[in-house]
């Protein structure tokens, strides 16, 4: 399932750019333990976004069903069993779940997630560098040079119709939603608002994460006073009967909010090429910088920030849950994933730290299995067994440069 995932954002993304790029197929070596900030990197675009946007949608399903007492609900096992896939397969299959490496990554990834590298419009070149490399040092950068990426190389009539088909679908949205649902987009528009007000501040103050962090809370202060935007409309019948109402509203404008985004960006990319007085290096620079200021301020780089720190909490779940396995399950997990050698590696200990495998322990001692496969007996050739069997120099140096590397 996480493989085909991988073929599908491969030709998906392709087919929406043009562009054929290299996707990692996610086979490391098989001792080689992953990083969460690494394994975030690789997939966030490719396997948790579109997790999301599936689980999401599967909420607001449960949600409409459960107002009819769950009466012809399916259960989509399928589905459900695919999105997990995507957010843990590259946890569940990275060997050595150990208590020191899931502290060591736990907080690494939250200084990824919460890193201020990338965020001055003087580092834009090496942000975009940075992201065709995928080297990328914070969350932001990550998602900051995708969006230049995907709006400076697509092609522009790929991207008008890209635009085109979800103008479609909102129309369409706008038309068959109840007017029940729409009432409660105004208070999103009014969060919206306040929250670009206080982004301003974020870019006059040189980029202050506190201003960023005051743009998280204006969402639930909002709501809290929500009653002063829509009067009694807020509270009848009552909140659970309201609840597919204020989840159904919350997507369709968060939807509505890209298409807006979206908007901007070709309009800024139209001008960018039609305008032949400006250098190309000039109108590269302006729509880097536009892209900048949208990826803030239409909540993006906000929901990849919540994003992430769902994703932290799913890898800090699988992680200690498969190092508890393998604390007191004698190593399932490594027996799994590895092999039955490694697997009899006690706990907290490293694996041929006495200088000789479990396989030659048995074998009583000797040395390349020689006592497991025992040498012919003397042949025709008159060469003697001893002769054959002798490990020489390079053989020793190839069984270190395996334990060193386990």
């Amino acid at each position: 399932i996480f493989q085909n995932k991988n073929i599908a954002s491969s030709m998906k993304e392709g087919a929406a750019t043009g562009i054929a790029r290299y996707l990692f197929t996610g086979r490391p070596q098989a001792n080689q333990h992953q990083t969460w900030k690494d394994i975030y990197v690789t997939y966030w675009k490719s396997h948790y976004k579109p997790a999301f946007f599936v689980i999401s949608s599967y909420f607001i399903y449960r949600i409409l069903a459960a107002q009819s007492s769950g009466n012809g609900r399916l259960p989509m096992i399928l589905v459900m069993l695919s999105c997990t896939s995507w957010l843990i397969t590259p946890i569940f299959f990275s060997p050595f779940p150990r208590w020191n490496l899931i502290r060591q990554d736990l907080h690494e990834f939250n200084g990824f997630i919460t890193g201020g590298a990338g965020t001055v419009e003087a580092d834009i070149p090496d942000v975009v560098a940075r992201g065709k490399k995928g080297t990328v040092r914070t969350l932001y950068e990550c998602g900051l040079a995708s969006e230049m990426s995907f709006w400076t190389e697509s092609q522009l009539f790929m991207l008008v119709l890209s635009f085109l088909v979800k103008a479609a679908v909102a129309i369409f949205l706008l038309a068959a939603l109840p007017a029940e649902i729409l009432d409660f987009l105004p208070i999103f528009v009014v969060a919206l608002s306040l929250t670009w007000v206080v982004l301003l501040g974020y870019f006059f103050s040189g980029l202050s994460n506190c201003f960023l962090v005051l743009s998280f809370l204006v969402w639930p202060v909002t709501a809290l006073f929500a009653h002063l935007i829509l009067g009694d409309r807020i509270r009848q019948p009552d909140a659970w009967t309201l609840m597919p109402e204020y989840v159904i509203s919350l997507t369709f404008f968060l939807f509505f909010l890209g298409i807006a985004k979206g908007l901007v960006l070709i309009i800024c990319r139209s001008i960018n090429s039609l305008l032949s007085c400006l250098s190309r290096k000039g109108a590269t620079g302006r729509m880097h910088e536009c892209i900048r200021v949208c990826f803030v301020y239409f909540f993006v780089h906000q929901l990849q920030f919540i994003e992430a720190y769902i994703v932290l909490l799913l890898n800090l779940l699988v992680a200690t849950t498969l190092a508890a396995v393998d604390k007191f399950l004698c190593n399932a997990h490594t027996w799994l994933v590895l092999n039955s050698e490694m697997a009899r590696t006690k706990y907290g200990e490293r694996y041929m730290e006495e200088n000789s495998t479990f396989f030659e322990r048995d074998c009583g001692g000797s040395r390349f299995g020689s006592s497991c496969w025992p040498c012919q007996e003397r042949g025709q050739d008159g060469l003697s067994s001893d002769s054959e069997c002798e490990v020489g120099p390079r053989q020793e140096r190839e069984v270190s440069d395996v334990g060193s590397l386990a």
